[in-house]
This record gives C-alpha cells, structure tokens and sequence, in this order.
C-alpha cells in the first residue's frame, strides 16, 4: 500500500499579529508549525503501515525552502519518504492552484491507494485543497473523518458534521481529510530524529519537475485575492453573573427579554 500526505507548515497562530497598515499576517520572528490536523493525517497513515506490511508513507508539502524543517518532523516521526515542492512560480498560489500543483505532484508519484490532508489550515481555515485535490484527481473523498477502519481494498470511515455523523465506505484510491477527534498524534522518538536529520534525505520538485500548466498556478492561476486581514473590533463587554443556578438562570432569561432575543 502506497500513503501520500499532503501538510502545510503554518505560522503558530498563538504568536500571529495583524499589521494594522497593510492588514497582512506579520509573520516575522513568528515561529512556524505542522498544521495541526496535518499531524493527524501522518498518525493515521503511521497506525496504518504498523498494521498492514509493505505499506509505505510519503509526505508532501508546497512551500519555500523553510517548509523543509516541517518535513523533517514528519520524517521523524516514522514517514519513509519527503518531498517538497518549491519554485517561485508557486508563490501566491490560493487553494485552487495550489490543490492543482499537489495534486500534479501526486500524480507523478503514482500508484497511491490513500491520500490524507488535515481537515483545514488553522492560517486559512478554508478546508478546501483536500477536496480540490480529490477532484483534480477524479477520485472518491472522505472529509472531516473521525475514525477509519481498512478492510480489503475498502475504507469504512465515520464522519464528523455538526448534525452528527455518518458511517462511509468507499473503495481506494481515496482522499481522507483527518480531524483531531481521530487519534492523537505521536511524538518523534530520539532515534527518529537522529534519522531525520542525518540518513533521511528531502526531494524537492519544482514546477519544470511537474507536468502542469503554468497558467494555472502562482497569482496568475489564482481567481482569489485576499484584500485584507484585520482583527474584528468587539462592540460589546461580557458580563459575569453570580448567584445560585436559580439566580443566574433568572438573571440571564432577563438580559434575553431585554436583547429581545426571546
């Protein structure tokens, strides 16, 4: 069995300030980060090559030489391969685009059976380039999966949406987009990292390595444009209120009456 994993390395959104001027993300002296439903995806695919022999895992990630220090954290933590995809023919690429230029990378990686992406990306939160993916590959998905079982060359997997949830099956290959009620990731072992840094090596590709359109990629391919990034102003003050559950249930029906909420 053949595993890819598409992840993205992010800014720690904990550290992430807004440029009041130019509304852009500062992201300077920010330290970055394995989007965190990513390394939901690389435990799946891990717990999967534990229980199934011959199963390898690679990894994929879009991004500037930097995104490398992601990879090795996933070379870590048991992956067998990294590849990433870098050219600045690339950059400003939105969901689109850059779902077209991994999707192109798989393809030449080839003969896949699952391809695993985290649910969203907490510096974009549009939870669209795994399902972008699995439709420039014409191939069934899965997203928002909370838990996956593998029988044959059948997935059974339960999905999480607000109404609830759903039990799928589907036959690979198949795209699966993780969330974090699926497992709990591991942590990279010191012999694991010793491997990462000095026996493991990182293929980059760029886009001459692809068989893509270049009209389809970077700004050019890219339909959205993203005018600004703000903080939104908060036009109103909490309250807390105390007293018995009788008090505070009384007092807060009386704020409803008052917003004209009920």
């Amino acid at each position: 069995m053949k595993i890819v994993v598409c992840i993205k390395q992010v800014p720690d959104t904990t550290e992430v300030r807004i440029d009041p001027i130019k509304g852009t993300l500062i992201r300077e002296g920010v330290p970055s980060i394995i989007n965190p439903d990513d390394k939901n995806a690389i435990e799946e695919a891990l717990r999967i090559k534990e229980k199934i022999k011959d199963t390898t895992v690679i990894v994929v990630t879009m991004g500037p030489l930097q995104s490398e220090s992601a990879l090795r954290e996933a070379l870590a933590m048991g992956v067998d391969k990294a590849i990433l995809l870098s050219d600045r023919k690339f950059a400003g690429s939105d969901t689109l685009a850059t779902s077209y230029i991994l999707s192109s990378a798989i393809k030449k990686i080839g003969d896949y059976d699952i391809i695993f992406c985290g649910r969203q990306a907490i510096d974009g939160d549009t939870a669209q380039v795994g399902p972008g993916i699995a439709e420039h590959l014409n191939i069934p998905q899965i997203t928002y999966v909370s838990d996956l079982n593998i029988n044959g060359n059948k997935i059974i997997a339960n999905r999480n949406i607000e109404e609830g949830s759903y039990v799928i099956k589907s036959k690979m290959p198949i795209l699966l987009t993780a969330i974090k009620e699926l497992n709990e990731p591991r942590y990279p072992s010191i012999d694991g990292i010793y491997k990462a840094h000095r026996e493991k090596t990182i293929d980059i590709w760029t886009a001459k390595d692809l068989d893509i359109d270049e009209k389809k990629i970077g700004l050019n391919g890219s339909p959205t444009n993203v005018k600004k990034s703000f903080t939104p102003s908060v036009s109103f003050e909490g309250e807390i209120l105390e007293g018995t559950v009788e008090e505070v249930s009384y007092k807060l029906v009386s704020k409803f009456r008052e917003k004209q909420i009920i």
